[in-house]
């Protein structure tokens, strides 16, 4: 079947069994069984994605959806995800998809395109990049990586909205390759991030966003603020130093509003007062562009230059309404203003 080729990045073990080197989990697989993503299958003592080219979800998208706020404002973007994921996290808004594991199921409800008719739309739409999103685009390796190289042989940009799990072999592996890296750091403390996704290791997540911004990606943070979970002052307090001492002060952090789901149902929506405070707090610390997110209409959707003051970029939800930009400075004073066009 055209969907399941071998895997990239493997290695084979004792007993017939195979270690999945792809993101941080680094899963052991016995023989005719998955990694924890359920996308990712041991077969004869060989490792195999079953997803290549099996399509979820398409759209064009804004960029701002993302979101990224610096990185080609303006742009439509050809945006896709497929199934499955690496992470359950507690409140998952695309649990439909990622919940999922390989099954007869998720072929009768796909599209399949091969990287080449995947372009080919992209064209049709004058999309000016391709973006994987919607679920984890690490385990669809593979296939985002042979689609991004024909990608950028042909002038589109591209991006990864990103949980960050992604192994330092992956990530160099499709570095000439990918421009964005939308990464979701999801809390700063263990204990925050193992109450969202089930599981340890946010150092591997901060280790492998400060290895993509020194490849030369560009960066953007986003934090899913949750009362009682994630947004104690101190915990981001901490996170937004981190932000500042290993990503730079112009490093885009999108602080967006939580709304009650799945097994977080209970807990009531962000406060905007508590967004409010948290910006100050980074502001505090040294960061120059904090937006609020999952909030119309609120003044910090938009971009506003640190050095003069002026506004830049005037957002109404994902449209542009002003854009006072040149050169990628800002047109009143000359600022850099770390934007990517």
């Amino acid at each position: 079947m055209d969907n399941i080729k071998e895997a990239l990045l493997y290695e084979k073990i004792e007993k017939n069994r195979v270690r999945c080197n792809l993101c941080f989990k680094k899963c052991i697989i016995k023989e005719n069984e998955h990694g924890f993503c359920g996308v990712r299958k041991n077969i004869d003592g060989k490792l195999y994605t079953e997803i290549y080219g099996l399509v979820s979800s398409v759209a064009m998208d804004p960029i701002e959806k993302k979101p990224l706020f610096h990185f080609f404002p303006g742009s439509m973007v050809l945006s896709l995800g497929t199934w499955g994921c690496n992470l359950k996290c507690a409140h998952c808004q695309n649990w439909e998809i990622s919940y999922e594991k390989y099954s007869d199921k998720i072929i009768d409800n796909s599209n399949f395109l091969t990287p080449e008719s995947l372009i080919e739309l992209a064209k049709k739409y004058n999309s000016k990049g391709i973006a994987f999103t919607y679920n984890e685009p690490t385990i669809w390796f593979e296939y985002t990586l042979d689609v991004f190289k024909i990608a950028k042989s042909i002038g589109l940009y591209t991006v990864y909205v990103t949980n960050g799990t992604i192994t330092s072999e992956a990530l160099h592996m499709i570095s000439p390759y990918l421009d964005a890296f939308r990464v979701d750091i999801k809390a700063f403390y263990e204990n925050s991030f193992k109450k969202i996704t089930g599981v340890k290791n946010i150092d591997s997540i901060l280790e492998r966003t400060i290895e993509a911004k020194r490849i030369g990606m560009h960066v953007e943070v986003v934090t899913n603020v949750i009362p009682t979970v994630n947004d104690s002052r101190k915990e981001m307090d901490d996170l937004s130093k981190w932000i500042f001492e290993n990503l730079g002060s112009k490093t885009p952090w999108h602080v967006t509003r939580f709304y009650p789901y799945q097994q977080f149902s209970y807990i009531e929506p962000t406060p905007i007062k508590t967004l409010e405070i948290i910006r100050e707090i980074g502001e505090k610390n040294g960061l120059k562009f904090i937006y609020i997110g999952n909030v119309f209409g609120h003044p910090y959707e938009n971009t506003f230059c640190p050095n003069c003051k002026s506004l830049v970029i005037k957002r109404e939800g994902y449209n542009i309404k002003e854009y006072n930009i040149i050169n990628r400075r800002c047109k009143f004073c000359g600022e850099d203003l770390n934007i990517v066009d």
